[in-house]
């Protein structure tokens, strides 16, 4: 299981220039989504809202997988 701190996974966001695009598209999700955005501790690479997230920002395989390894640096 790959996962990242919610602070890992949120400051990438940042550096990508996509916590606007992603905070906006959290903001359109049914409730529980928007709950285990705002509240996880942990990012958990291959859950469902994972990758229901990426494909939403058109991210492939490998872009996720870069994602998540330069999220673990941080």
């Amino acid at each position: 299981m790959i996962s990242v701190s919610s602070r890992q996974f949120k400051l990438q966001l940042f550096a990508t220039g996509l916590l606007d695009r992603v905070d906006a598209w959290v903001a359109q999700q049914p409730r529980e989504v928007r709950i285990a955005y705002d509240y996880s501790g942990v990012f958990v690479k291959d859950s469902p809202m994972m990758m229901a997230g990426f494909a939403a920002m058109g991210f492939n395989p490998q872009q996720i997988d870069d994602f998540f390894a330069a999220a673990a640096q941080l």
